[in-house]
Order: structure tokens, then C-alpha cells, then sequence
């Protein structure tokens, strides 16, 4: 498989690695297997030389080698401050690469990108009516910029009608163990554990509820008012009344800024207690339970694993002969 990675000034130094890394050492195992498939990587870009957001210099090949490569790979631009991400990718710096993301489209060939580099992707308006993920904690910024994007930041990686996306930074990583998994699952199960890494399919458990609540007035009030009602049965209507909106007000505030329901974040909250109280505590399951508004420890111990992918004994750290947690 041809691929071209572009790079560009300010590219995410880590991003850009991890893709390149992940597709060496798939090349390097393959000998391990039969009829390993191949790819042959190339470095394109806007200019002749392009500085990495850590400062390194890279001497890409033009835009133009990209017009053959059967998969065109966008890393992340390095810039964590929304708004600067945003003048970013819509600026001028950047014309050459959206319209290189525009025509690789209209070509039909196959793109993959992760982390603040899907804002590159949805910028170029390849992104319209498809699925897709970004970094978690960009959601918010995301979906406010780019509504038409079926956003589902839970995600680690998602492939929509030839299109690959990947969650936050480090899901380089992850993206590219999905391009090697494409073509041969064997070799990139050997790459994963070369590297010593692992697939995670959400991000989930990364996610940090009120970062993404701080965003938004309405549901940084409904968050905070959540977190003194975890242990009790909560009503939406009551919620809403609380804290001085209206029930359809609070709906589309909460699905804007977190992609989901009231009903959801409030699920999501008790999940992110619920982890660290096994976590940090010797506290039994069912006793965790009535803390977090669940009456039955089974309830909760369902949840956790669907959005944690962990049973409550892995979560408490506790290996099989080291004990499992009570009610674990």
C-alpha cells in the first residue's frame, strides 16, 4: 500500500511518530507471516521544509506525490488551545493541505487522521453527514464548529465511507494499528505486542465530565448540581427546574456540549464516581452503589464494565490472586 503522511508547520511531533513507528514496524514483523502486506510510506507537505510543533525540520516530498498513494494519513496539529486550533486550521497556512484533503476525497482515496487533526478534515468539509471521533476534550469545540459531523467522541477509532478517525493524542497509535489491522489482523496483533501496546476501543474511560460541562453555563450548573444529588433518584424536570431552565433548554444544551442526554451525563457522572471510589477505597460494591444512586450493585457493576471495558476488580487493581474486591 502507497501512503502519504502530511506534514505541515506546528504537525504533532508524537502524532506524526507513533503513524510512522506503527506502519515500520508492521513492514519489519511481517516476515513473521505469510504474504505480509507492505507499506511504503511518504512524507508529503506545503513547502520544502516544514517545523514540527516541537521545532524539528522535515523535508517532505510536494503535495502532488500524494495524487498515487492509496491512503492519505492527517496527523494532529500540535495546539491544545481551542480557539488558537481553530484559527489554525481555517487560516491561510493551511489552504494547500485542506484542498490536498478535498481532491484525495473527490479521488475516492481512503483518509485517516486522529486527534485535532479531524478539525483539518471537517475544515475541508470531507467530514459532512459521516461518522466520526476526535480527541474527547475538543468535542465541544468540534460539534459547535462543525454540526453537520456525526461526532461520537466515546470512540477511539471510527471508519465511516473510507474515512478513519481516531480520539485524542495518543490514538496515533490506535489509528494506525487500524490500518495495519485492515490488511492483515495477525500482523497487527504482533506489532501490538512488540510495541507493548494495546487497542482500546473507547475513550470512555479517559473522558473527564466536567471538562467538558465547563464549556457551557447551562450544563456546568446541571453537572454541579448532579454531583450533590449522585446518591439520590434523579429527576431531568427537577433538574432543570434547580438550576433556572427549562427541560428542553437543559436537552439541547447537554446533547450540544457532550453529545448525549441528560439522563447519559448523569449515568456518566455516577460511572466516573463509582471508579474512583474502587479505585481509592475499600468500600464494597454495594455500598458504592447506594453512594452513586444504584440500588442494585449489579446495575452498576454492568455499567462499569460497557464504559470502563473493566470488571470492578480490574479497576480496584487487584489481580485474581491478590483477591477480588468484594462485590467485585
Amino acid at each position: 500500500m502507497q501512503v502519504a503522511v502530511v506534514v505541515y508547520d506546528g504537525v504533532f511531533d508524537s502524532g506524526l511518530a507513533a503513524v510512522l513507528d506503527v506502519l515500520s514496524n508492521a513492514n519489519a514483523l511481517g516476515r513473521l507471516i505469510h504474504e505480509p502486506p507492505t507499506w511504503n510510506v511518504t512524507l508529503v507537505g506545503p513547502a520544502p521544509q516544514v517545523r514540527t510543533g516541537a521545532g524539528l525540520l522535515v523535508a517532505p516530498e510536494p503535495l502532488e506525490r500524494a495524487r498515487t498513494a492509496d491512503l492519505l494519513v492527517v496527523p494532529a496539529l500540535g495546539e491544545s488551545d481551542p480557539a488558537a486550533l481553530i484559527d489554525h486550521v481555517g487560516g491561510d497556512a493551511l489552504v494547500a493541505v485542506r484542498d490536498l484533503i478535498v481532491r484525495t476525497r473527490e479521488r475516492g482515496t481512503a483518509i485517516a487522521s486522529a486527534c485535532a487533526g479531524t478539525f483539518l478534515l471537517a475544515e475541508a468539509g470531507v467530514l459532512d453527514g459521516l461518522r466520526a471521533t476526535t480527541t474527547w476534550w475538543l468535542s465541544p469545540e468540534f460539534r459547535d464548529r462543525y454540526p453537520k459531523v456525526r461526532l461520537d467522541h466515546s470512540q477511539m477509532v471510527i471508519s465511516c465511507d473510507g474515512i478513519t478517525t481516531a480520539g485524542a493524542a495518543f490514538g496515533h497509535v490506535d489509528l494506525a494499528l487500524s490500518i495495519v489491522r485492515a490488511s492483515s489482523p495477525a500482523l497487527a496483533d504482533l506489532v501490538a505486542r512488540y510495541l507493548v501496546v494495546d487497542e482500546r476501543p473507547s475513550q470512555a474511560a479517559y473522558t473527564i465530565p466536567s471538562a467538558l460541562a465547563e464549556s457551557d453555563p447551562t450544563v456546568a450548573a446541571f453537572e454541579l448540581w448532579t454531583r450533590e444529588h449522585l446518591a439520590e433518584p434523579i429527576s431531568i424536570p427537577d433538574a432543570a427546574k434547580a438550576i433556572g431552565v427549562s427541560e428542553r433548554t437543559l436537552q439541547r444544551s447537554v446533547q450540544r456540549i457532550i453529545g448525549t442526554s441528560p439522563i447519559r451525563f448523569v449515568q456518566d457522572l455516577r460511572i466516573e464516581r463509582a471508579s474512583h471510589l474502587l479505585r481509592s477505597t475499600d468500600m464494597s460494591l454495594e455500598t458504592i452503589s447506594r453512594k452513586v444512586g444504584y440500588e442494585h450493585p449489579n446495575t452498576l457493576r454492568v455499567l462499569l464494565r460497557e464504559r470502563t471495558g473493566k470488571t470492578t476488580s480490574a479497576l480496584r487493581g487487584r489481580s485474581a490472586e491478590g483477591g477480588v474486591a468484594a462485590g467485585g
